[in-house]
């Protein structure tokens, strides 16, 4: 059956439904499920008709194996909260209608259903606020719930273009502005929701909810110092409001004034006793300043109240020191399967628990977890490996020598960025760190500003008659292109302090070396490289806030990283002799012979404090954060050995490229 023939078959389905011929339309259902028994559609309209039907464990069994496909599954989520509602069990129903409400705010019916349960249960403060959402849901235009609901189901380029033809229509609606520079964001269009929440700002700087997103969007785009000034207004405007001071703290964090983020998390604190939230905040603040132990008691302080609070096993999962004890462990299963309104809870939960039995030595069971923990966040993805190699494809089949020769005199020509790239989880904090370490270089963090000129000139290739990026670079100017190393040096100076040198070490720029060659070519790039096997799975069970969608999926893991080391060859046979190779193994067995490489091509003299990085102070804010405060030791190098019969099929995979890196640092 085609997908068109699928579409119309369940539309037909639907009719039979809201017509109340529930037993007619389980009997097409279950045609269509023996054909593919994994479609969420399909799944849900069967849950729903056996609800009808009053089959409450039929209609269970089907929502189960939705969500465990599908776990932000919104409708889903509204069906589970129907379904406990018709059999009188208000409590867990008023946290299926939350989860529901969470994944996709445009559902009248779960907020309807949440206002009822609340009231049922007695909880006059959820009650009011259901009650406010739906006010608010029913003053929204029909075209604005549409572009929410279709945001909810990730079909971005349709809400795109709904809210611009809505916007077309009411130039100044501000939260269609809001909703366009959600979009935006998502789309990885930064420049545009910036100026969108900007300009809604202007048009109501009361609206409390746009200055929030618009404080988010800055921190997003490393605008820290902004990003603060506009939460300072927030709190201005209520001094006593816990969410502006939390809100505050985080941006006082973000600039680096931990003792004054602490204060605020304090205050928050006093006034909300025991908040999981404000808690784990607070240990991420200690733990990025190096107050290790401090940073545990916070979420250990987190869960005392709250042990379903997921993020805060995981927080001290992701410290890589720490060791769980059996009590710990316990709660940690206990809450296994666990109904949180949290979506990523049992995500964080999965995590932790792999973490948990692999410091025990329990591999295979360590490795499940990891596994479960994978498949739900992937679930949450939409990534598409296939896209991205042909993405990654497209840079190598454009830039060519050629490119490089005619565009000799382009860009920018400071010598200012030290670009380390690679995949995440390969020793580049490392790298950063011993870099970090020499009076004349600055660390920063991984900045996402190549990124940003990368999808700028991506949308630009969009519009009709353009050429797509990269290609649509051919077309630029010698001037446009020295524009473009301009407003990177510009946008990156906030970061810098007084070194005439500086780190960029966003990963994914391994992606862009050609456009960062064409508008910063005395720029220095560093591939941080790892044995294959031990970045892949170290990648597989990290879980990372944003960016690195392909680690999910080991075999997706295994064809990015394919795909990396093609174009990554592409790069050294077209800019022969600009980029540094370094191996993390040859670092660990020869620190300072590495150390001194690395400063040569940086064209930096040899300091003696560059291999003590580790008593370098200063903030890391990334998944190694405490490893490279230690010393350098071996028993990390094959820690992916103790998990080898689970993951063959990606040593098979990799074969030949392990067996090249292998002899490459033999």
């Amino acid at each position: 059956m085609t997908a068109n023939e699928n579409a119309e078959q369940l539309q037909s389905i639907q009719r039979l439904v809201a017509s109340e011929q529930f037993a007619v339309a389980l009997e097409q259902l279950k045609s269509l499920l023996e054909e593919d028994a994994d479609q969420p559609d399909v799944l849900y309209m069967t849950a729903v008709c056996h609800r009808y039907l009053r089959q409450w464990q039929e209609a269970q069994s089907y929502l189960d194996r939705l969500l465990l496909l599908a776990p932000e599954h919104g409708r889903g989520h509204q069906e589970r909260g129907h379904l406990l509602r018709a059999q009188e069990m208000p409590g867990v129903a008023l946290l299926s209608y939350q989860r529901a409400c969470q994944i996709n705010p445009a559902l009248d019916a779960s907020w309807r259903g949440q206002l009822e349960m609340a009231v049922q249960v007695g909880d006059d403060a959820q009650a009011n606020q259901a009650r406010h959402q739906l006010q608010r849901l029913q003053a929204l235009p029909k075209p604005l719930i549409a572009v929410t609901d279709l945001l909810s189901q990730r079909k971005l380029l349709k809400a795109e273009t709904l809210c611009r033809q809505f916007l077309q229509k009411v130039p100044r609606h501000v939260e269609a502005m809001r909703l366009l520079a959600d979009i935006g964001i998502r789309l990885g269009a930064m420049d545009d929701a910036e100026f969108l929440l900007e300009s809604a700002v202007l048009f109501e700087p009361d609206n409390q909810q746009v200055r929030i997103d618009y404080v988010q969007v800055l921190r997003k785009r490393q605008k820290f110092a902004n990003a603060l000034g506009q939460a300072k207004l927030l709190l201005d405007s209520a001094q006593d409001n816990p969410q502006f001071q939390s809100l505050y703290a985080i941006e006082l964090m973000q600039t680096g004034d931990y003792t004054g983020a602490l204060d605020y998390f304090d205050r928050v604190l006093a006034r909300l006793p025991g908040d999981a939230i404000t808690l784990t905040s607070r240990g991420h603040a200690l733990k990025t300043s190096g107050q290790q132990q401090e940073a545990v008691e916070s979420y250990r302080m987190a869960l005392a109240g709250h042990p379903d609070h997921g993020e805060a096993y995981y927080s001290l999962a992701n410290l890589k020191t720490y060791r769980f004890t059996a009590a710990e462990v316990n709660r940690m299963q206990q809450q296994e399967g666990g109904l949180s309104a949290n979506p990523m809870s049992q995500v964080y939960l999965m995590f932790a628990l792999g973490k948990a039995h692999e410091d025990l030595g329990e591999y295979s069971t360590a490795f499940n977890y990891y596994q479960r923990g994978n498949d739900l966040k992937r679930a949450q993805s939409g990534y598409d490996a296939q896209k991205m190699g042909v993405e990654l494809q497209a840079q190598a089949t454009f830039f060519s020598k050629d490119v490089f020769t005619s565009r000799a005199d382009s860009g920018d020509p400071a010598c200012d960025p030290i670009f380390i790239v690679g995949l995440p989880r390969a020793g580049s904090t490392l790298l950063e760190q011993i870099l970090a370490s020499h009076s004349l270089v600055d660390g920063t963090l991984e900045l996402p500003n190549i990124l940003s000129i990368a999808q700028s000139l991506r949308r630009r290739g969009q519009g009709e008659g353009s050429a797509e990026y990269p290609a649509i670079i051919a077309d630029m100017s010698a001037l446009e292109l020295r524009e473009l190393g301009e407003k990177y040096l510009a946008e990156t100076a906030i970061h810098r302090q007084d070194a005439p040198y500086f780190i960029d070490k966003m990963p994914n720029n391994f992606r862009h070396i050609g456009l960062i060659k064409l508008i910063l070519p005395n720029a220095k790039i560093i591939d941080a490289r790892r044995h294959p096997m031990a970045c892949c799975f170290s990648g597989y069970k990290q879980l990372f806030a944003e960016g690195q969608e392909f680690s999910y999926d080991l075999d997706d893991v295994g064809s990015y990283y394919r795909d990396y080391v093609t174009l990554m060859d592409h790069w050294q046979t077209v800019l022969p002799g600009d980029i540094l190779q370094v191996n993390y193994e040859q670092v660990v067995g020869d620190l300072e012979g590495q150390v001194r490489r690395l400063l040569d091509y940086c064209g930096l003299p040899f300091e003696a404090q560059t291999l003590e990085f580790h008593d370098t102070e200063r903030s890391v804010r990334t998944a190694s954060s405490e490893q490279v405060r230690q010393p350098l030791y071996r028993d990390g190098l094959d820690q992916w050995r103790n998990f080898e019969a689970e993951l063959q099929p990606l040593e098979a995979q990799l074969s030949d490229i392990i067996q090249r890196y292998e002899q490459s640092v033999a």
